[in-house]
């Protein structure tokens, strides 16, 4: 199994925040620094940032209501609170997307590795929904826009088509299948609109439901199931092509 595979279904981050942690030299394998790209044999003793990891049994999901003003990341020293701080349970889970900072509301935690990699691979289109509150009234015409696709100069991309619907002058729910970074912010500030409050409230069949801020609950039975039948099929999907 590589190595960064390995870290994955550790559930202690996705492949590619695995091979950045490499890269900075804070993986050990049998006490030496890793390289990208190490394979392993099954007997070696795997230690990230200090702490040595191991394949864990049962695979937890939880959906937790991140508050506003914390930031996803394990560590960063800029950041007031970040979801470590924030997030309790007795086993270590860790995030499967991503919210900014200013923003709240659903954020899947989990220890299965394989599930954060297909849930963080924006090519395979799950579905995200949002409550968005802006400024400003917004007319139709932008929202007919922000459905359409909404050219981002910063990112030189044109969104994919999405689906709004309007739940007052400066409310609207929007269901994306993709995640620029900041995405909704850039868009609403394309047509000139500033987001006064933005929260997520589905992540594929995963609802917010009556969750408060820095609530949780287990992901389990039909729901959970149905969360991996979608999710892992349409990353297989992928992979194939």
């Amino acid at each position: 199994m590589r190595l960064n595979q390995y870290i994955a279904a550790c559930g202690v981050c996705s492949r590619r925040e695995a091979d950045r942690l490499i890269e900075a030299g804070e993986v050990l394998v049998n006490g030496a620094p890793a390289r990208l790209g190490t394979s392993l044999r099954g007997d070696e003793t795997v230690t990230v940032r200090g702490k040595v990891v191991e394949s864990q049994q049962t695979s937890v999901v939880v959906a937790w209501y991140k508050p506003v003003g914390v930031t996803c990341t394990a560590r960063d020293p800029h950041a007031d609170k970040t979801v470590a701080d924030a997030f309790r349970y007795p086993v270590r889970l860790t995030y499967a997307g991503r919210l900014d900072r200013d923003s709240e509301g659903l954020l899947l935690m989990t220890n299965d590795g394989n599930l954060i990699d297909a849930m963080m691979r924006g090519s395979n289109g799950h579905e995200k929904e949002y409550i968005v509150r802006l400024r400003s009234r917004i007319s139709d015409g932008e929202l007919h826009r922000l459905e359409k696709g909404i050219f981002l100069r910063e990112l030189g991309k044109t969104t994919k088509p999405c689906r709004v619907e309007r739940l007052g002058d400066r409310t609207f729910r929007i269901v994306l299948t993709q995640g620029l970074n900041r995405q909704i912010r850039r868009m609403c500030r394309a047509l000139g609109h500033e987001v006064r409050t933005l929260k997520r409230i589905r992540i594929v069949n995963i609802e917010l439901g009556a969750l408060k801020p820095g609530q949780q609950r287990k992901i389990e039975g039909e729901e959970l199931q149905e969360l991996y039948e979608t999710v892992m099929t349409q990353d297989a999907g992928k992979k194939r092509k």
